[in-house]
């Protein structure tokens, strides 16, 4: 008997306010049960997870008889609380019969501090630093790591194992920041306000994963004056600069653990003297340690402890601290659900201390709020921890709704995580359709797999043909607008906007195509770029869907006054869709709307999106 005429908790009038609350709220529930129930009692059930488990009873007040339901009211109070509660109704009959609702979800966090809101509103471009433009050829000698360079740019990056079956990553194309630098206009044209790179300090792989040294730059990518040189480039340009936060392993080939003995240091490998030894476990020294998903070259930290935690975020000289002072804006915290909370909480703390405005993202591929690793609940996002995630949920949802999944599923699964997540995270959430941990997203729109059925040698040599390359383009254009009209950051993997094929790591990871790119999709890229910059609406506003079904998703940003109206259809017919609308701009294409007879139809050509900004006649 329970569905959602009963009680619906994303409808004001079942549960307000609406969403994650801030500790202190009052939250009011309301119960519709069908009269010809009989019920007489109900009984909200409140689990306090973060207190131990402790349980609240609350009897609801029966209030009213309308249009054969009975309506039950009661609130539950969270003074003093931080965390999840999962509550739940218990309905009794006269006869002794009893009803159980599922168990829902109540996220309250801590909204004492001001979270910094620049990171969610503009678009965010994702470097592979290593792929993304070199100025000349570098020359690795003397470089930690036995590196050596491809000549050719556009070589497929080495995946095949050795002789011991590792793929060493030690293959460069020697991107630079310089490379970087010399684009920064491109990037400001293309409508971007934030640079996130994937790691720049000295590592022995190209990947830099395995961090060798916090405290330089790699020097195939350039300086630290390089670094702060960049970010005072970008910032001139309106353009902040976020770091990659590696801090759960540190490289085998590392100052620190010094596997290999490239470091002057003595490193814990070498030594259980070492001033590094109580940073790594060993099982058996050194041979047998703690290592990221048990890949040798990727040292785990034990980040308990006191001397590592000083080191990264404990005063004013730690590497937090350091590079924010050197010019970045944000930390991305790698594999941040392995982190413990409380080096979360430090690490946020530094950042706050160092530069106020300054933001903290954390990598989590699940919905943040009920995330458990190693057994424990994270508090990722109850406030004094991050300020937002990486958005995997919006790609997966966002992918399945583009090959043709009903945009139902869409709606729900982002309504969830609304629901869920504090505005402050939801709306700096880090959204993408690519990442340098997936497949191309263009590759994958119009290949509609990732091909693992066939061999990884099959996967290198791929290339789309003609036709699916063209599905391909008409999808991530549908998928473009959706990514630049919903709430949080639109974040663009490089080369993404130009077209760049492939398949998973390291063939996502190919140079950028300079002077070969996709023109008509860069206009594409950059337009909505623009949009997103000079559109408030798309910044900030409020969302309200208007119609998920099949597949047509059409949702409105809604800001004071202002309305935009993003209707996106990703099947192979044309959908039309009615508004009550007096007219409307198409901000794609600048053609006008009129209301010429009491309602505003849209046509949605096939595997088409648009963004109509609301006229008041």
């Amino acid at each position: 008997m329970f569905d959602l005429s009963v009680y619906d908790p994303w409808k004001p009038d079942c549960k307000q306010p609406y969403g994650a609350v801030t500790s202190g709220t009052q939250v009011r529930f309301a119960l519709r049960p069908l009269s010809q129930e009989g019920f007489s009692r109900v009984r909200l059930i409140a689990r306090f997870e973060f207190w131990e488990n402790r349980v609240r009873e609350v009897d609801m007040t029966w209030r009213s008889r309308t249009l054969g339901r009975d309506l039950f009211e009661g609130s539950l109070f969270t003074e003093g609380y931080v965390g999840l509660i999962w509550y739940h109704f218990s309905l009794e009959g006269l006869d002794g019969r009893t009803e159980t609702s599922p168990v829902y979800q109540l996220t309250v966090y801590d909204g004492t501090e001001r979270v910094p809101d620049w990171f969610g509103q503009g678009m965010c471009y994702q470097i592979f630093p290593d792929r993304f433009r070199r100025t000349e050829l570098p020359d690795p000698a003397g470089m930690v790591g036995g590196r050596w360079v491809h000549e050719n740019w556009e070589d497929l990056p080495q995946f095949e194992p050795n002789e011991h079956g590792e793929v060493r990553n030690r293959d460069f194309f020697g991107g630079s920041l310089k490379g970087v630098e010399e684009k920064l206009d491109y990037l400001r044209d293309l409508g971007v306000s934030t640079i996130y790179f994937c790691p720049i300090f000295e590592a022995a792989e190209n990947h830099r994963y395995g961090t060798g040294d916090y405290s330089r730059i790699d020097p195939m990518l350039g300086t630290n004056e390089d670094f702060s040189r960049l970010c005072s480039e970008a910032h001139k340009r309106g353009m902040r600069v976020m770091l990659d936060g590696v801090f759960n392993h540190t490289g085998f080939v590392s100052r620190y653990f010094n596997g290999d003995g490239s470091y002057p240091d003595v490193g814990a490998y070498q030594s259980t003297d070492s001033p590094y030894s109580s940073w790594f476990h060993f099982q058996q020294w050194p041979h047998k340690y703690d290592s990221w998903w048990g890949i040798y070259s990727l040292s785990a930290v034990n980040e308990h402890d006191p001397s590592y935690r000083r080191f990264m975020f404990g005063g004013p000289d730690s590497v937090v601290r350091r590079w924010l002072r050197a010019g970045a804006d944000g930390w991305r915290l790698d594999v941040a659900d392995e982190l413990p909370d409380d080096f979360v909480e430090g690490v946020r703390a530094a950042v706050r201390a160092e530069k106020p405005n300054a933001a903290v993202i954390g990598e989590v591929w699940e919905d943040g709020t009920t995330k458990i690793a190693y057994g424990v609940r994270r508090k990722h996002l109850l406030g004094g921890h991050l300020d937002g995630l990486m958005n995997y949920p919006f790609r997966n949802a966002a992918i399945s709704f583009l090959l043709g999944g009903d945009a139902q599923n869409f709606y729900r699964e982002m309504e969830q995580l609304r629901e869920n997540y504090p505005p402050f995270a939801f709306y700096s959430s880090m959204n993408s359709l690519g990442t340098h941990d997936t497949l191309r997203i263009l590759t994958l729109l119009g290949v509609g797999s990732d091909k693992m059925d066939e061999t990884k040698g099959w996967r290198s040599r791929f290339v789309m043909t003609p036709e699916q390359r063209e599905l391909g383009l008409r999808r991530l254009k549908v998928g473009a607008v959706l990514l630049f009209a919903f709430p949080g950051a639109p974040t663009v993997y490089y080369g993404d906007e130009a077209g760049m094929e492939g398949f998973e790591d390291p063939f996502n990871r190919r140079g950028y195509p300079w002077g070969k790119e996709n023109q008509d999709l860069i206009q594409w890229f950059s337009k909505l770029g623009k949009l997103r910059k000079r559109n408030p609406c798309l910044r900030k506003g409020t969302i309200e869907y208007i119609q998920a079904e099949g597949h047509v998703l059409a949702f409105t940003r809604r800001l004071g006054r202002d309305m935009v109206l993003a209707a996106m259809n990703a099947g192979d017919e044309e959908a039309i869709l009615t508004l009550d609308w007096m007219g409307a701009v198409d901000l794609l294409s600048g053609k006008n709307w009129r209301n010429r007879d009491g309602a505003l139809r849209l046509r949605l050509p096939p595997c088409s999106g648009t963004l109509l900004f609301r006229l008041r006649l």
